[in-house]
């Protein structure tokens, strides 16, 4: 794809053209199908940069981010500054999404759903017969949180254990119940069961998900360098960073 033709697809989406232009570009895109391949490419990355770039802070840091990146990227031997129109920077995104180096961050915070992967509840041993044990499960790993979290309280009523209390509050935490998630996890933290870390990094999820980052930044400090995800737990703060 080059700069001519990114100018000719998006003169046409934004009607500038003449009939006679619009009759020979159309005439163009049922001939060659390579061109037509390159401006259904060009239109999908218009789309999605309509639908990422909504707010304009958000379009402030794109530009900025793209125009360092194109620069680089095609203007490498053009010492000259140019002003880039809107229609190049969506070339430049094209190109960018193309060959695999669009991965900024366009707000430049992370989110709770990038770091959030419970693991699998696994409760239910085989010859089990507690029906309410293999509904918490079943409803828990299936994503059902809202289901889980009755079966769970069921469950602690009659048993209060530190692995049932974890998954009762990841389910918590995942219809926003934050309060009872926390005091939870707090209890876990505060305790000796292999739950003690991971209670921690909830509690440090807990807070990125409600906006906190500087709870979840401290709480995440605390987490010990053993944790068997300590990988993510490094992640986190460097892009809290």
């Amino acid at each position: 794809m080059n700069e001519e033709r990114y100018i000719l697809f998006d003169q046409y989406l934004q009607e500038e053209m003449t009939v006679e232009e619009q009759d020979r570009f159309e005439k163009q895109l049922s001939e060659d199908h390579e061109l037509a391949s390159e401006f259904e490419t060009f239109k999908e990355v218009q789309s999605q940069l309509r639908n990422k770039l909504g707010h304009e802070e958000e379009r402030e840091a794109f530009t900025a981010n793209l125009t360092q990146i194109s620069e680089k990227h095609f203007n490498a031997n053009k010492p000259k500054v140019v002003r880039m129109r809107p229609w190049y920077f969506a070339a430049a995104a094209s190109i960018i999404i193309l060959f695999g180096l669009f991965f900024f961050d366009y707000n430049g915070t992370p989110e709770f759903e990038d770091f959030n992967h419970p693991e699998t509840a696994s409760f239910v041993e085989r010859g089990d017969t507690d029906e309410t044990l293999k509904q918490a499960e079943k409803a828990f790993n299936e994503g059902k949180y809202v289901l889980a979290i009755p079966f769970f309280e069921e469950l602690l009523s009659e048993n209060k254990t530190a692995e049932m209390q974890y998954f009762y509050g990841i389910s918590l935490l995942e219809e926003d119940h934050y309060k009872p998630a926390e005091a939870i996890f707090n209890e876990l933290k505060s305790g000796t069961s292999v739950y003690k870390e991971k209670a921690k990094w909830y509690l440090a999820l807990s807070k990125l998900k409600q906006k906190d980052y500087k709870g979840c930044k401290e709480m995440l400090q605390t987490i010990s360098q053993d944790y068997e995800n300590y990988d993510d737990v490094q992640e986190l703060l460097d892009d809290l960073d």
